[in-house]
């Protein structure tokens, strides 16, 4: 799909950058024809977008409830205790491990962005302040150590590379640990015509189809699956290591099945012209609008 040019999303313009030229990029997407994998090039390196970044989790009480709803879950599902280490990776400013935290539960953030890492800090979630792949990965797990549980909610669609992003998880978890992931579902887009969600700090567009093939080839196998109404749809899944003795349960065979039937090669081809032709017949059916035409 081409959406034309656009610039970045996160940079505000100052009063006096408003008479200066301001770079736009292409904003195209583009579909795996193997994988089904629907990703952006990489025209801004994660470095220029997440270093200074504007937006801070804890101003959304909406998004905080269901932090804690998810600590909630998690430390009872999973017997979180003092002994354990939670990982979240792209942890912000500390809104979900502060109830951790709370729960005596010992915490690290990853996080790039240095501004929101402060404020981390400052609410008593250490953090380190980093991107995170395979070389992160590494340093961590021989100090402080491997986690048993690995957070991450809205990240996966944040990496360009996210082979290295997935084979990083797999170098941090413990040998009986779990990892959560977030993303907003492929599927929900296109059903939804939410092309207004594709830009430029996405670079990736995840079917649940492709999220499995991704970690199975990083020796991660998922085991569960949620679906989440935040963010207009989405998922969270549950893996672990491929050896490890974890049922799978239902939900994880019903949405691979209906995620391969909606997703077909054909529907993500077609889907430029689909939107297309909604955004005609909604302006159309607007009361005292001009009949729109192609």
């Amino acid at each position: 799909m081409d959406l034309g040019m656009s610039p970045l999303c996160e940079t505000f313009l100052r009063a006096d950058e408003l008479n200066r030229m301001e770079p736009f990029y292409p904003l195209r997407v583009w579909v795996c024809e193997r994988c089904f994998l629907v990703q952006l090039q990489e025209y801004v390196s994660p470095a220029e977008i997440f270093t200074e970044y504007a937006y801070f989790s804890s101003y959304s009480t909406s998004w905080l409830k269901h932090a804690k709803d998810y600590t909630d879950m998690a430390a009872a599902r999973f017997g979180l205790d003092g002994r354990s280490r939670v990982v979240e990776i792209a942890s912000n400013d500390g809104y979900l491990l502060q109830y951790f935290v709370e729960k005596g539960i010992p915490v690290l953030g990853v996080e790039p962005a240095a501004n929101v890492a402060k404020a981390a800090v400052e609410r008593g979630v250490p953090t380190v302040v980093r991107f995170f792949g395979q070389e992160t990965a590494g340093d961590l797990v021989r100090d402080p150590g491997p986690a048993n549980l690995i957070v991450g909610n809205n990240v996966l669609a944040h990496v360009p590379d996210v082979n290295d992003f997935v084979g990083g998880l797999k170098i941090l978890l413990a040998p009986d640990g779990v990892v959560t992931m977030e993303f907003p579902h492929l599927w929900r887009l296109m059903d939804e015509n939410q092309f207004d969600t594709i830009y430029h700090e996405h670079f990736s567009y995840l079917s649940f189809t492709t999220v499995i093939e991704i970690f199975s080839a990083h020796g991660l196998r998922i085991f569960d699956v949620d679906r989440i109404p935040t963010h207009g749809g989405s998922l969270r899944i549950y893996a672990g290591h491929a050896g490890t003795i974890r049922a799978e349960e239902p939900a994880v065979a019903a949405l691979r099945t209906a995620d391969r039937q909606a997703l077909r090669f054909e529907a993500l081809r077609n889907f430029d012209q689909q939107r297309v032709l909604r955004r005609v017949r909604h302006v159309d059916s607007v009361p005292g609008s001009e009949q729109a035409t192609e």
